[in-house]
């Protein structure tokens, strides 16, 4: 398994920090390593641009992409690169995050993004795991011990 970063992970906002603090541990937990930035897809377009299109020269494998609201940050970092992409919608004040879901589900054709639930950042890490798993021996073997776990009780 590596020690560079594996998983991007890019929000919003920062009051996107506590829900998605369940993804960093989750991460943690399964030693996968992780870089995280903050960058609005309205408000710092050109610093999301830059952070997706450089993504993969990083070493990164898969991105989790953390919005509320008109959650457009998933789609736009699809946009930029080939990685797969995992959007965890915010629960909102408005909508109770369904703005969000929407947002993210419904992406044109040619720029999947997967979708966990509404705050679902703990199925995030899990997923992106997965994916790393496709392809790392040492991470199929994380996830199998972590499902072997939960059904056991």
């Amino acid at each position: 398994m590596a020690e560079k970063a594996l998983v991007g992970i890019i929000m919003g906002s920062k009051s996107d920090l506590p829900v998605m603090g369940a993804c960093t541990e989750q991460l943690e937990e399964f030693g996968v390593p992780f870089e995280m930035i903050i960058a609005s897809a309205h408000r710092a377009p050109d610093r999301v641009h830059e952070w997706a299109a450089g993504a993969r020269e990083r070493g990164l494998k898969v991105i989790i992409a953390a919005a509320g609201k008109a959650a457009h940050l998933a789609g736009v970092v699809a946009a930029f690169t080939s990685l797969p992409i995992v959007g965890v919608p915010m629960k909102t004040s408005d909508l109770g995050g369904m703005d969000s879901l929407l947002s993210m589900v419904q992406m044109p054709s040619g720029v999947p993004v997967a979708c966990v639930a509404i705050g679902g950042a703990k199925n995030a890490a899990i997923y992106a795991t997965q994916i790393l798993a496709t392809t790392d021996p040492g991470y199929a073997r994380v996830i199998e011990d972590f499902k072997r776990n939960m059904a056991e009780g």
